[in-house]
């Protein structure tokens, strides 16, 4: 048996909730909750939501979010252990899609949480992503000079999440006559962020705007910014409003974000497990929501 990568519960709890009356639920996050404010907010919600309902829930998270083979690993072997559902946020759709079927095919209910896989039939509870990328760059269209040069900092495009915030914001910036003048991956991690806007500034120096995919790397931008002396005339929008996010723009550096809702993602795919489980049915979509957030209202998301 591989060692499991295992966020606050222990395989030994594992193995030892195997054939008891208690029912053991999954929650497969992209990344480790630890250093990362929206998935310790996944995995919250997902706790509380197993409280509530009275079942056992088992956190588990690859080493980083571009590591798929861990979350592979990960989750054949909770297959083989016979968990009774899995709630998944995959690394990667297409390849986590014969896992997916393998869970099925054991009789093991499955949803999609915060990024939707390819599998058919499978609820996927989370942003529309793609609306919450347009509602930054709406923002910035408002508040930036007709005409002027933006950047978009891109997570995995492989993953459904990242291609739909860059299409959303490529779209709404391009729509109101800003001129993106860069697109990169940086993966969403924030010192990645930070060294992909330093190349960014580089070529650009006339940029007026960026818009981060996450919070991360946004804040990898703001980083990058103060130290080109840049951060006063660069709008800085990011997505997830955590509270890193919010803290930052309360003291002025970046400008917004889009908040979604993390903690009802883990517990909205607790409980629609708890359904599946029960023989209930679930809509396709479960959509947990965007809201723009800025000074005015930032200081409800530290």
């Amino acid at each position: 048996m591989k060692k499991l990568l295992m966020t606050g519960v222990a395989l030994a709890a594992l193995t030892a909730m195997t054939g008891n009356a208690n029912a053991a639920f999954v929650l497969g996050m992209k990344g480790p909750g630890a250093g990362n404010p929206f998935w310790a907010a996944v995995e919250a919600g997902a706790k509380a939501m197993g409280q509530e309902l009275g079942v056992e829930v088992i956190v588990v998270a690859p080493p980083a979010e571009s590591d798929v083979q861990a979350q592979i690993t990960q989750i054949e072997d909770l297959i083989a252990q016979g968990v009774d559902g899995i709630a998944l946020a995959p690394t990667d759709p297409n390849a986590l899609a014969p896992v997916v079927e393998a869970a099925k095919a054991a009789g093991i209910p499955v949803v999609f949480v915060d990024t939707r896989g390819i599998n058919e039939g499978v609820t996927f509870i989370g942003t529309n992503n793609e609306v919450g990328a347009a509602l930054a760059a709406d923002f910035m269209c408002k508040n930036l000079p007709a005409g002027a040069d933006v950047a978009i900092l891109q997570g995995l495009i492989s993953q459904s999440t990242g291609q739909a915030r860059a299409d959303g914001s490529k779209k709404g910036l391009t729509d109101c006559g800003l001129k993106v003048v860069a697109e990169q991956t940086a993966e969403w991690d924030r010192a990645k962020g930070l060294s992909v806007t330093e190349n960014i500034l580089a070529g650009n120096p006339n940029i007026k705007g960026i818009f981060g995919s996450n919070d991360n790397m946004a804040l990898g931008a703001v980083e990058a910014l103060k130290a080109a002396a840049m951060l006063a005339d660069v709008m800085v929008v990011g997505f997830d409003a955590n509270p890193d996010a919010a803290a930052s723009i309360l003291a002025g550096e970046m400008t917004a974000s889009v908040a979604q809702a993390p903690a009802n993602m883990g517990g909205f795919g607790i409980r629609a497990l708890v359904d599946l489980k029960a023989g209930k049915t679930l809509e396709p979509w479960i959509d947990t929501g965007t809201v723009l957030v800025t000074k005015e209202n930032a200081a409800e998301y530290k």
